[in-house]
């Protein structure tokens, strides 16, 4: 019951997220939800692609789709009190990634992938989404970007494996994991963090 919670939950942050950035790009009524659904599903779709989950979570569960067209609306209707859609478009995606990311981690392990692997595939189930969205939406994704993204969806599914042999109850440890992904993607984004740069700018290019 406790992962089906956060699943949904999940759910509605990212499919929130996806309806943000199809109203940024002034898309109608059928790109919003097919924008909202892509976000919200395109992580755990490939999650259960890889793992031989057949067929994948939102197919078995009707449930996922009614959360989806609810949060779409939700967002629709309040888009004026989320006006502030950067704002509300990070935060909806960083809570998105959290979750995620410890859901992924689940699946791996229910499926007996080793942690490495299940830390890769949570990574997977928390970006993939987002990836999905911003291609339909002609926009770099940002786990290509130099910003920590994808890197603190590993962190967290490292603390979750290094928590793992202290915590015996996993609604804790899944609580803790999740935070911690957030908890990174703000502090980075607010002291303004970034992975190196693979290049060199202009002006040091002509020096």
């Amino acid at each position: 019951m406790f992962f089906q919670v956060v699943d949904i939950l999940g759910t509605i942050a990212f499919a929130i997220s996806g309806v943000l950035v199809a109203m940024n790009k002034r898309m109608d009524a059928f790109g919003v939800i097919i924008i909202a659904f892509v976000t919200a599903v395109g992580g755990g779709t490939l999650r259960d692609i890889m793992v031989g989950v057949e067929p994948v979570a939102w197919m078995r569960d009707i449930t996922y789709v009614y959360v989806i067209v609810a949060s779409t609306t939700f967002a629709v209707v309040f888009r004026n009190q989320l006006k502030h859609l950067r704002r509300s478009l990070f935060l909806f995606d960083t809570i998105g990634i959290g979750l995620y990311t410890v859901l992924g981690i689940e699946t791996g392990l229910v499926a007996g992938l080793h942690p490495l692997i299940c830390i890769a595939l949570g990574t997977m189930t928390a970006c993939f989404g987002g990836v999905i969205r911003d291609i339909l939406s002609n926009e770099i994704p940002v786990i290509f970007r130099k910003e920590i993204y994808a890197t603190a969806c590993i962190l967290g599914g490292f603390t979750y494996f290094l928590l793992r042999e202290f915590l015996e109850d996993k609604n804790y440890l899944f609580v803790i994991a999740g935070i911690v992904v957030i908890v990174l993607r703000l502090l980075a984004v607010k002291f303004k963090i970034s992975l190196p740069s693979l290049y060199k700018n202009e002006n040091e290019n002509k020096d």
